[in-house]
């Protein structure tokens, strides 16, 4: 029998009973549910829709294997079928009878019901589902099965919603953010009695026999049922006046008396901050805080944190346990308006360190440590990284509107930068609107009226600018709804009497308001707001005691760039100068230059190190110089580069950046021999207005400019040469599905040729790997076929534009010369003809033997003048460890025949290894950005 469970808040329109056995072998639950669903809407209902999240892992089709793919996620792709996870439906009955239903289109973890007799504003209906759900491996999300048990999330089937007289339901993509309403449910478990339960739910009995556990659990106004299964019982519980929390977040270096006072604190910070939680228990566990960290704790061993006893603890369980208690009391969705929470959790996390951590740097103690107290990174308090973080972002022409769907949202605006710049904007509000107990009251007033009922962000809004003294349109209009960069100018200072009048630049088309400070010793003196506008505003400040004036000398506002934000009134500079050493974050109150030990290796300098003059700092700048100049300890000479360049970035626009330039460079290609390159560049770079895409265009011209040094004993061709080169760029680089293309015109006073390069790689379903690269390029003109110089290379080009990192740039033997580099030919034997001085075609494909070892072939045409077209093959094993960076490829038959029977077959093998810095931290932050 069904019963309408009761709640003090509100009533459930859906109640849930729930009958499910665990069978451990096959990791699968077996389930009987029945949804007794009432229609609140206002609209007659001809079918419904439920949530199925755990069918998301059957396969590598669904949209949460799309979206493992796009974050480069790989162990689901290479899932054994045991692994993954689905639901098997067995029947499904509305009001006792079978009812139709089907998968929509490309939603296989939702199920549609085709209803015989539509269902009226306020009926009910009752439905019966049999289904078994094989449970994943908790790797892919950290939800499943696992060594010590099973933790389980989104595992039940619920009503999707009907908002605005239409249904509303999306596919689960490891996002934590299904949308549906509090229900009532109460859950019979059966499982292996080697399992215990925690849970969200309550507990209304328990058997614990040899074998089986059986419970009996409940529970009103429930969002999220969460069960946890341990073969070795992890949650503690700690009881507090109202609520009590479980949990098994982990801290060796907090003793148990000191977490239960920090649980009870972070309970009545919450309670007083927003109002009662709905419910007798809150569950918070490790796998929650892992899937939602606190970014720059998470990356510190226990062993090195420099903060305070307990500090790493309680800001682990704020985060955790303000996110749980913000997701089991408000029903929005979160996938269209993830921020209105999102914005809260920052907000009142910022509030809590500045209440119980005031003076607590960003660095903690090693702020103190003599050389890093020197950095003005070290000047940071640990609040200040919500803006540094979302800055880094808005550096990089990557930040998204905060009220961008969340789905649509990369991975670093998703979980750091937009919650930071929501939390930001706030605490930007609460200042403009100069009432400290504003933006609480106003919280508080959100949370108590509209806890446990479907709302929308126009509810947070309308509390807000009731509690407003100042209109705050511009919040929700602009803040909110634009990514605009936000960047103001001190443009004109003028002594009137004892006031100074101050025209002030909005450089942006953004409005919002600003404030406005009088400086003295880097102490306020005096301090307004500007109004929202946009264009130049006038406004006042008193004379008397000011050095400098500037805008947002606080940093209230996450502007773009602070280093225009002085002007000088009593001081001979707007801004003095600073040295520092090694990189450092900006701090806009100075012109900064820095310098940095660099250091480098080739075969003929041997170990090279230098200083590196420079202005960029931690975040990217739009203007940046470097001169590096560094010296070889086995050539005891000195080689090094130079470059000036200047970004224009575009916003919300397909044309992303224009970067104009020039670069030079010295270094060795021979023993004792040097090169010096100097290049003139402009780059056009083009990305989707969808930043989840990979899809990258470019387009840019260069000359390169080279001059090598002469010497008898080692004649070179071509000295010295101009070549001119116009290149055009496509890829769209995908785990599952990767694809580049490339064209480029190259042409010399003797000569000039065009070529295309394509590569596409294929997962599939089984796991398997199917790669082809096709390149092919002709001479238009070609007056230097004295040498091959200039000529296209079948497996080693001779870089005459120095754009390859060889290490070994001259070698024909010894390990260096076994350096492989995929370009022009791509070919892995040293095969003749090497070089092609009238076309080239060649075609190189690899397939998946094992995991990562592949079988590779190339095959090709060389011509050159005067001879017939030459076909040449090779093929043999490639071990593919990092793909595209550290690679070993093994010859085994080829036009040489079977070449490892060959003398000297170690000097066959060819590798990939990539030592260069920014090409590994791309490997590692490309599922960020």
């Amino acid at each position: 029998m069904l019963v309408i469970l009761g709640c003090k808040y509100s009533f459930a329109q859906t109640a849930v009973v729930v009958n499910a056995r665990l069978d451990n072998e096959k990791k699968t639950l077996f389930i009987s549910q029945q949804i007794n669903y009432t229609n609140n809407s206002n609209i007659a209902l001809e079918e419904l829709y439920f949530y199925d999240w755990a069918n998301a892992f059957k396969n590598n089709s669904t949209p949460l294997a799309d979206r493992f793919a796009e974050d480069y996620q790989r162990n689901f792709h290479y899932a054994k079928d045991h692994e993954r996870g689905y639901t098997n439906i067995s029947k499904i009955l509305a009001h006792g009878d079978s009812v139709s239903w089907e998968r929509p289109p490309k939603h296989p973890d939702i199920i549609s019901l085709q209803l015989k007799k539509s269902l009226q504003p306020n009926e009910t209906i009752t439905i019966d589902f049999v289904y078994q759900i094989k449970i994943p491996d908790d790797k892919f999300t950290r939800y499943g099965y696992h060594k010590n048990g099973y933790a389980l999330q989104h595992w039940l089937i619920l009503p999707a919603v009907v908002d605005d007289e239409k249904w509303v339901y999306f596919s689960n993509k490891n996002l934590n953010d299904i949308f549906i309403e509090p229900y009532d449910i109460q859950l019979k478990l059966e499982v292996p009695p080697s399992f215990l339960l925690s849970s969200n739910l309550h507990l209304v009995s328990s058997q614990l026999t040899s074998l089986n556990n059986q419970y009996q659990l409940e529970g009103k106004q429930i969002i999220h049922t969460n069960l946890y299964l341990e073969k070795s019982p992890s949650f503690q519980i700690a009881e507090t006046s109202h609520i009590n929390v479980h949990t098994n977040i982990s801290d060796e270096k907090t003793a148990p008396e000191m977490k239960e006072i920090l649980i009870k604190r972070i309970v009545n910070y919450l309670e007083n901050k927003l109002g009662d939680y709905p419910q007798e228990k809150i569950l918070v566990s490790e796998r929650d805080y892992l899937s939602n960290p606190v970014y720059g704790l998470n990356q510190l061993p226990s062993f090195l944190s420099p903060f305070p006893e307990s500090f790493q603890y309680d800001m682990k369980l704020l985060k955790t346990l303000t996110h749980q208690f913000l997701d089991q009391t408000i029903v929005i969705n979160h996938r269209e308006e993830y921020w209105v929470k999102e914005g809260i959790l920052t907000y009142l996390m910022m509030d809590y360190v500045e209440q119980h951590y005031p003076d607590l740097k960003l660095l903690g103690k090693f702020s103190e440590v003599i050389g890093v107290r020197w950095f003005h990174l070290a000047d940071f308090k640990f609040n200040d990284r919500y803006a540094f973080f979302f800055m880094n972002m808005a550096r990089l022409n990557l930040d998204q509107a905060i009220e961008t769907d969340y789905d649509k949202l990369i991975k670093f605006n998703q979980n750091i930068a937009n919650p930071y710049k929501t939390g930001i904007g706030f605490y930007y509000l609460e200042d403009y609107l100069e009432d400290n107990q504003l933006m609480e009251k106003s919280l508080a007033s959100f949370y108590q009226e509209n806890r446990l009922k479907r709302i929308t962000s126009k509810s947070f809004e309308t509390i807000l600018k009731q509690n407003s003294n100042k209109n705050v349109d511009w919040f929700f209009e602009e803040y909110l709804a634009k990514n605009n960069w936000i960047d103001y100018k001190i443009t004109q200072v003028e002594e009137v009497g004892d006031s100074l009048v101050i025209k002030v630049k909005n450089k942006e088309n953004i409005k919002l308001p600003i404030p406005i400070y009088g400086i003295k010793d880097k102490a306020i003196v005096s301090k307004k707001w500007l109004p929202p506008f946009v264009g130049e505003q006038i406004i006042t400040l008193p004379k008397e005691n000011t050095q400098k004036v500037a805008v947002n000398y606080e940093g209230i506002a996450p502007e773009f760039n602070q280093r225009d934000n002085y002007y000088r009134v009593t001081t001979l500079l707007n801004k003095p100068f600073q040295m520092r050493l090694l990189v450092d974050a900006e701090d806009p109150y100075y012109t900064q230059f820095f310098i940095i030990p660099e250091f480098d290796y080739n075969l003929y300098d041997g170990f090279k190190i230098g200083p590196k003059l420079y202005n960029k700092t931690i975040l990217a700048r739009r203007f940046e110089y470097k001169v590096s100049p560094k010296y070889g300890f086995v050539s005891n000479e000195v080689s090094g580069s130079a470059s000036i360049d200047y970004t224009f970035q575009y916003k919300n626009q397909h044309l992303f950046a224009i970067r104009p330039g020039i670069g030079a460079s010295r270094n060795a290609y021979a023993e004792q021999l040097y090169y010096h390159r100097v290049t003139p560049f402009i780059n056009f770079a083009f990305r989707d207005r969808n930043l989840r895409s990979n899809k990258r265009q470019s387009i840019g011209f260069r000359s390169v400019n080279v001059f090598r040094d002469r010497d008898a004993a080692n004649p070179v061709d071509e000295p010295d040469y101009s070549v001119h080169n116009l290149g055009y760029s496509y890829s769209d680089r995908n785990f599952d599905n990767f694809f580049t293309g490339s064209f480029d015109y190259q042409w010399h006073k003797d000569f000039s040729k065009v070529s295309i390069t394509t590569k596409w790689r294929k997962l599939f379903l089984n796991s398997r790997q199917l790669e082809f690269r096709l390149f092919a390029g002709t001479f238009l003109k070609n007056d230097t076929r004295e040498s091959d110089y200039f000529s296209f290379a079948l497996d080693r080009p001779t870089d005459y534009l120095f754009d390859y990192n060889y290490y070994g740039r001259s070698e024909d033997t010894g390990l260096f010369s076994q350096q492989f580099i995929e370009a022009e030919g791509g070919f892995k034997s040293k095969l003749q003809p090497a070089f092609a001085n009238q076309w080239m075609t060649t075609l190189n494909g690899s397939y998946t033997i094992w995991n990562w070892i592949l079988l590779y072939g190339d095959a090709g045409l060389v011509k050159n003048e005067n001879q017939s077209a030459a076909f040449v093959y090779d093929s043999g094993i490639r071990l593919n460890l990092v793909q595209d960076y550290f690679e070993i490829y093994f010859p085994l038959y080829s036009n040489l025949g079977w070449e490892p029977s060959e003398d000297n077959y170690d000097q066959k093998i060819r590798f990939i290894v990539s030592l260069d810095i920014k090409t590994l931290i791309r490997l590692f932050t490309r599922r960020w950005y």
